[in-house]
């Protein structure tokens, strides 16, 4: 593929804050920017050059991206593949390709995908029928993780499992859908590795990022990973050859999970993931200036960090309850860097935007991130 210049039009399906600071990077970079997004108010929508307001399979939208756009990219992993196929069949440069997002938004797909190629997951059945829940349950021996094939993040879409007896009850409290029930593994730390790749196989990673989740919603990322280095370098390149065999373009997040000293793949993000925002201001590229450059066929962006060490920490909207945050002891404080995304309606659960703390150890920016995230008030 040649590269992809300024200015053309670098077209996005997806309007949350992923898509806003990809879709600023591009603009920075000289780019024009569409994104297709079916909420008026979508954070990217404020930044690009056009909204269009639009389902992600609106033919006219469709149109529209085709006739106007150079590439089309994705900040989210559910568009539609075949909305993704269809601009393809076009003539369109679509990054990443129908096929790894078809893979990375199903996670029978992706279980089946990773173990095929050889990469370790934690154990796993499939349920599609009722059959197979009598069958899943007689596997049960210790607790599990039943999640929705489709549609599940930030912990949607996850039952905890106990006991074989209670697999059914659950199956239909989440609607009877093609579902992974996946036994809990102890765990040493959960990792992410974020991957560049472009079409041609250039392949760049960032940090390893340690991260900490609180019912099933990231709350803590820190870099670099406090893990020991044989196990950040197997991590690195348990990502790059998860990106390679996927011939994944752009930025792919790829989650582990360290049990007894030993990875597994967690899940696959075909984009820029949460846990990458330190990289906005602490990494000589991006993660989201990494994502044009790949998709568009740049040179990949160093990866190298700014500072020794940088801690990010959600704003969910439970935050909001008593009315607007007092930001000033942020914006007040060197160290830290505050980002909103811009959305107008703060709901429980909702990320409503981030902050970043730089400094000079792990240990130290984790402290100083959640106690100034506590110390936020009215």
């Amino acid at each position: 593929m040649n590269s992809i210049v300024p200015p053309a039009t670098v077209g996005m399906l997806g309007g949350g804050q992923l898509g806003r600071y990809a879709l600023v990077a591009a603009r920075l970079m000289g780019y024009r920017t569409i994104v297709v997004d079916p909420d008026p108010a979508a954070p990217a929508g404020r930044v690009a050059d056009e909204h269009l307001v639009a389902a992600y399979d609106d033919e006219t939208a469709l149109a529209r991206l085709s006739a106007d756009c150079a590439v089309v990219t994705t900040e989210f992993e559910n568009p539609p593949a075949a909305a993704l196929r269809h601009l393809r069949r076009g003539g369109l440069v679509v990054a990443p390709s129908p096929e790894a997002v078809a893979v990375a938004q199903d996670r029978i797909a992706e279980k089946s995908f990773l173990t095929e190629h050889g990469f370790a997951v934690a154990p796993y059945v499939v349920i599609c029928a009722p059959s197979d829940v009598d069958a899943a349950a007689r596997w049960i021996d210790r607790p599990c993780l039943l999640k929705t094939a489709r549609l599940g993040y930030d912990g949607k879409g996850q039952t905890a499992i106990e006991l074989a007896i209670d697999l059914a009850a659950a199956w239909e409290e989440i609607g009877g859908v093609p579902a992974v029930l996946e036994r809990r593994v102890p765990l040493d730390h959960e990792l992410s590795v974020l991957v560049g790749r472009t079409a041609d196989g250039r392949l760049a990673s960032f940090p390893v990022t340690e991260n900490h989740h609180v019912e099933g919603i990231l709350d803590l990322s820190v870099v670099p990973a406090r893990v020991d280095p044989e196990i950040a370098d197997a991590a690195v390149l348990l990502g790059t050859n998860v990106a390679a065999a996927l011939e994944f373009v752009g930025v792919l997040a790829v989650e582990l999970f360290v049990t007894d000293g030993a990875l597994l793949v967690n899940e696959l993000a075909p984009r820029p993931h949460n846990s990458g925002h330190w990289t906005l201001d602490a990494c000589a590229t991006s993660q989201f200036d990494q994502q044009v450059r790949a998709v568009c066929g740049l040179a990949l962006g160093s990866t190298n960090m700014t500072a020794p060490a940088a801690a990010m920490v959600n704003l969910l909207g439970d935050r909001w309850a008593g009315g607007e945050p007092d930001w000033a002891g942020v914006l007040a404080d060197p160290a830290a860097r505050l980002h909103l995304y811009g959305k107008a309606q703060p709901r429980p659960g909702r990320k409503m935007g981030h902050l970043t703390v730089l400094g000079d150890s792990a240990d130290d920016v984790e402290t100083h991130a959640l106690a100034l995230r506590e110390r936020l008030h009215r």
